[in-house]
């Protein structure tokens, strides 16, 4: 099971407009401020979170308790006490599933004060062997030699075109893609095996030309299998440079 918890800056389209035409700016600055927080509180908490929009954002959240977001939400409250922040809990088989969990109680509402936490009545941060978090780690192989050929623009053009690729082939397969920058993508992608991703990727290397690594690690906890799944993309480098060439390669975190 996938616990993913759906953290928003609620109001803040109206919002942004207060602060006047010369904004972006600000704005700018906001949002890698609470990108940067929110990752600071959740990674502590032994989650990890990824940026959806920049005013929404996705924690895998296995393990933590109601009352451990209401703790990490009373938090941020006190860091931006201008904006309005909710979270919302799902769970569900895959991530896809936990992101519709999180968007029913949404929908459904709890609202407490100042802040919105919501749920669905399932049991939250179980604990039990079902309670493993999958999550790929995707980087284009030998992405330097790219510039060699194409500028820094059309590199971005093209890494934008290889998420787009991997987005919907993994929502395909109930998983949620996320860029990290760079060339690098995560993919929480619990229900996915190996042949799964062979075939992913395979079709996006054909498409435009590139190779892709994919490290599958798997732990308890987001954060543990974010870990093993870059454990095992920096594995595929150390094989490759003694002349064993694998592209996917799996750890798992007990």
């Amino acid at each position: 099971m996938i616990q993913l918890t759906i953290i928003r800056i609620e109001g803040y389209g109206p919002w942004t407009l207060t602060l006047g035409s010369d904004r972006e700016g600000q704005l700018q600055m906001l949002q890698s401020r609470v990108y940067h927080d929110l990752q600071k509180i959740f990674s502590d908490l032994d989650c990890i979170v990824f940026s959806n929009r920049f005013d929404e954002y996705f924690a895998v959240t296995n393990g933590l308790s109601v009352e451990s977001h209401k703790a990490a939400l009373n938090k941020l409250a006190d860091l931006y006490n201008d904006l309005k922040l909710s979270m919302t809990i799902g769970r569900g088989r895959t991530a896809y599933e936990a992101n519709l969990d999180a968007y029913s109680a949404r929908k459904k509402g709890h609202d407490s004060g100042a802040l919105l936490l919501s749920f669905n009545s399932r049991k939250v941060a179980d604990d039990n062997d079902e309670d493993r978090v999958q999550i790929m780690h995707i980087d284009v192989d030998s992405s330097t030699k790219l510039s060699s050929r194409l500028s820094p623009y059309e590199i971005t053009s093209l890494v934008a075109k290889i998420y787009a690729g991997l987005s919907e082939s993994f929502l395909a397969r109930d998983s949620l893609t996320f860029f990290l920058g760079g060339d690098n993508f995560m993919v929480i992608s619990n229900g996915v095996t190996k042949d799964d991703a062979r075939m992913v990727i395979g079709k996006i290397e054909a498409a435009h030309g590139i190779k892709l690594n994919c490290g599958i690690g798997t732990g308890r906890t987001g954060r543990k299998a974010a870990a093993a799944a870059t454990e095992a993309l920096d594995t595929i480098r150390h094989l490759r440079n003694k002349g064993n060439i694998q592209s996917i390669y799996e750890v798992r975190c007990l």
